[in-house]
């Protein structure tokens, strides 16, 4: 269960490297789109946005689904539940540094 937990938070975190997957990921956030309205606002072809479908329907982060003659695409939000469950720890690790730099520096101030 660790070994695929891993893997797929490694994926979920690979697909969420490229800033062309995380725009595309806010672009379908509002609504499900063709591959070929994803593919609208960038500069490179329909097979490499289909790339990057890819890699982020291996992280789980789309669903896409075939009507008819087109593809639909879908966010997945539930499947970055695990990247969130991965940031929670350093953001504890994180708050806690920083409220005692705080606390130092408000007693450097008042010294």
């Amino acid at each position: 269960m660790v070994k695929q937990s891993t893997v797929q938070l490694d994926a979920l975190f690979h697909a969420l490297s490229d800033a062309t997957r995380r725009a595309i990921l806010r672009d379908i956030a509002g609504k499900q789109k063709t591959v070929g309205e994803v593919a609208r606002p960038y500069r490179m072809s329909l097979a490499a946005v289909s790339k990057h479908l890819s890699v982020l329907e291996s992280a789980k982060l789309v669903v896409r689904e075939r009507r008819g003659n087109f593809q639909v695409v879908h966010l997945n939000a539930n499947a970055l539940k695990s990247a969130m469950h991965w940031l929670r720890f350093y953001e504890q690790f994180w708050n806690s540094k920083l409220d005692a730099l705080q606390s130092l520096l408000e007693r450097e101030q008042h010294d």
